[in-house]
């Protein structure tokens, strides 16, 4: 018997356990799958603690409903059909997830003292160590700008999407999973295709990064890191595009264009921040920094941010500061450094 003949026989066979009752079995079959439904629950919401919820909601559905379960279709399949149906349930129930951007223009000047908007739902980063590096389309699904560009889609055209382009189910199947024709899924598909069009680059970052080597990369990102802390603005804008942008979810405020970003650095970050400490990190398959901010240059330092950037060419030309310690935990990083 080969490997995959054995493997769907394994699989069989905890199928009938777990429908017996065996919790087990049911783990098994579904441990290969989590770090895909995580992710696919991240894309349809936006929040790495909303995918937690999600996906523990989504298995559990499972589990109660597996009796259910008839094999006319794969597990896996079947097991999106209910992880895509709890992310509806929650999109029904909540506003859509938000960067700065979406709440009005940028700021010329440095605003100090903001205060965060605890009113929006905010986008959050995502830790994307699971995701396999040689597919680059699930990369490219979970990068800011195209998770961002999701949240402005009706629910059943976001799922649609994903399902679709990302995950490669058929219009089909995915009519079958979300209870309608596949006429009304290829019209959602076409509206979802415009939208997203109209707010993501042309170029994905999976294809820029490829274009820049490591040892260039770990400079860009170092480079970026040490000009804050510092305060050498010349090295900084040396790495940003004239029409670089940057925002700090949950505060309001954001700024575009190398004159504001530069302004609020020097403002801030370069003024106000005694002394950062960091570690370079991906998030949303981009680079990404975990800044520590500390009273001065021996003391602790506390999570502060997660940084991600976004590359055009070997330039910085997008900067999301997401601010808080409670982005480090899933990114398996310490809430202090000494």
């Amino acid at each position: 018997m080969d490997e995959v003949s054995s493997g769907r026989l394994a699989e069989a066979d905890d199928l009938a356990h777990a429908r017996d009752g065996d919790n087990a079995a049911f783990t098994r079959l579904v441990t290969p799958l989590r770090w895909e439904l995580h992710a696919h629950c991240y894309r349809m919401l936006g929040s790495v603690h909303d995918a937690d919820d999600a996906v523990q909601e989504a298995l559990l559905r499972a589990w109660r409903g597996l009796a259910r379960f008839e094999g006319r279709s794969s597990l896996r399949t079947w097991l999106y059909t209910v992880a895509t149906r709890t992310c509806l349930d929650v999109i029904d129930a909540r506003d859509k997830r938000a960067l700065p951007m979406d709440l009005g223009p940028s700021s010329e000047r440095a605003v100090l003292d903001q205060l965060p908007r605890t009113d929006v739902a905010w986008l959050g980063p995502y830790p994307d160590a699971g995701l396999p590096a040689a597919r680059s389309e699930q990369r490219e699904a979970v990068e800011l700008a195209f998770v961002a560009a999701c949240q402005h889609l009706p629910g059943n055209q976001r799922a649609a999407l994903l399902l679709f382009d990302v995950l490669g189910f058929s219009a089909a199947e995915i009519a079958a999973m979300m209870d309608t024709s596949a006429t009304s899924v290829n019209s959602a598909l076409a509206r979802a295709r415009r939208i997203v069009a109209q707010r993501v680059p042309a170029r994905t970052q999976q294809q820029t990064l490829r274009t820049i080597d490591d040892t260039k990369l770990r400079a860009l990102v170092t480079g970026f890191a040490t000009a804050l802390d510092r305060g050498d603005t010349e090295a900084l804008i040396a790495l940003l595009t004239e029409d670089v942008t940057w925002s700090m979810p949950p505060l309001p405020h954001w700024y575009h264009g190398i004159a504001a970003v530069t302004d609020f650095a020097v403002q801030v970050p370069m003024t106000r921040c005694p002394s950062w400490r960091y570690r370079t990190i991906s998030a949303n398959g981009q680079p990404a920094i975990a800044f520590y901010l500390g009273t001065d240059a021996h003391g602790p330092h506390d999570a502060w941010s997660i940084t991600v950037l976004s590359l055009r060419d070997d330039r910085i030309a997008e900067i999301t500061s997401f601010l808080g310690a409670g982005h480090f935990p899933p990114f398996g990083l310490p809430a202090s450094l000494s």
